[in-house]
C-alpha cells in the first residue's frame, strides 16, 4: 500500500462516526416549526402534530403578526432565532430541543403531519440518522406549473445527481424541508448555512459524517398560506455554492 493510499483511507477512517446507540421504540419527539409571518396556519398545524409530539417547538424569525402569540396559546413552546434565516432556526432548535428525534415541518401547510410516524420510524428502530420525506416519491404540487417551477425542479435534481454520484448513494429529494434528524447527529454535524439551503448542507454533512439517510414518500402539497420565501432567481448561486463547498 503506498503512502498516498494509506493517507486517503486514514482520512476516510477519520471521517467516520462511531455506531450510533439504538434509541428506542420510546425515544421522545420535538416537531420544530420554523416561523415568519405564519399567523394563519399556525394554530392548526401545531394541533395536527401535536399527537405525534412529546414536545412541539416554534423558532420564529421575528414575525410581525400574531404568530408566536398563537402557537404559544396553543401549547407550543416559542423561541426567537436570531432573524439570519430559516438555517439559523433550525441551528437554533438543536440546543432547544429536549427530545432525541427532531421532527422539521413548514407552517405553511405544505407538509402533512400524518407522516411524522413514517419519517421517526426508521430513526427509533436503529436504521438511519436522518429520514427524508421524499417529494419525488410522493409527488408534489409545487414543483410544476411555472416556469421557476421548471428550472427549480431541474435545478434540484442537478444538485441531487452529484450528491448520489459523489456519495454512491440513490437519493431523490435532497430539499425537502420535511425530515427527521436525531438530535445528537444534528449538533454534530457542524451545519453552517442561515439560509433555505440548510436542508441540502444538512444532507450532504451527513453523509460525509457517515450518518445513514433513509427515504419515505411524502406528497407536498400547494402551500395554503402567505408567500415562498424561495427564489430561484434570488438564491441559485447560494444553492450552488453550498454544493460545491460541501461536495468536496
Amino acid at each position: 500500500m503506498t503512502s498516498r493510499t494509506a493517507h486517503q483511507k486514514a482520512g476516510r477512517a477519520a471521517r467516520r462516526v462511531v455506531p450510533w446507540p439504538v434509541l428506542g421504540a420510546d425515544a421522545g419527539v420535538t416537531v420544530v416549526i420554523p416561523t415568519k409571518n405564519e399567523e394563519g396556519l399556525i394554530a392548526e398545524i401545531v394541533d395536527a402534530v401535536r399527537p405525534h409530539a412529546a414536545e412541539i417547538l416554534v423558532v420564529d424569525g421575528h414575525s410581525t403578526d400574531r404568530t408566536r402569540e398563537i402557537a404559544a396559546a396553543m401549547g407550543a413552546r416559542v423561541v426567537l432565532d436570531a432573524g439570519r434565516g430559516k438555517g439559523e432556526a433550525l441551528r437554533r432548535s438543536f440546543v432547544e430541543a429536549r427530545y432525541d428525534v427532531l421532527v422539521f415541518i413548514d407552517a405553511d401547510g405544505s407538509h402533512d403531519p400524518r407522516d411524522i410516524p413514517r419519517l421517526v420510524e426508521p430513526i427509533r428502530r436503529g436504521d438511519a440518522e436522518l429520514v427524508i420525506g421524499s417529494r419525488t416519491r410522493g409527488g408534489s404540487d409545487e414543483l410544476h406549473g411555472t416556469a421557476e417551477q421548471l428550472l427549480r425542479y431541474i435545478g434540484s435534481q442537478l444538485i441531487m445527481l452529484a450528491i448520489n454520484y459523489r456519495w454512491q448513494v440513490r437519493l431523490t429529494d435532497s430539499q425537502n424541508g420535511f425530515r427527521a434528524l436525531r438530535r445528537d447527529a444534528a449538533r454534530a454535524l457542524g451545519l453552517r448555512s442561515n439560509l433555505t439551503t440548510i436542508e441540502q448542507e444538512m444532507l450532504m454533512r451527513a453523509l460525509k459524517c457517515g450518518c445513514r439517510v433513509v427515504e419515505v414518500p411524502s406528497h407536498e402539497f400547494e402551500r395554503r398560506w402567505g408567500v415562498s420565501k424561495v427564489s430561484v432567481w434570488r438564491l441559485w448561486w447560494a444553492y450552488l455554492w453550498s454544493l460545491l463547498r460541501n461536495i468536496v
